[in-house]
């Protein structure tokens, strides 16, 4: 994975965490959904890393 993905990736999680706390105290449901999204953005990080470490391998 290149370095600016690996970054575009790591800011959005640090993004999706910083959404999540400030909304804790907001609602508990919209800290739901900022949390649900933050995991699947760490997620496709990870699917994202392994199918192109497939492809050079």
């Amino acid at each position: 994975m290149s370095k600016t993905l690996s970054l575009l990736f790591a800011v959005l999680s640090v993004i999706g965490m910083l959404a999540t706390a400030f909304s804790i105290s907001y609602s508990g449901w919209l800290a739901l959904l900022f949390g649900v999204v933050t995991l699947v953005v760490m997620g496709l990080g990870f699917v994202v890393k392994a199918k192109l470490g497939k492809k050079t391998a």
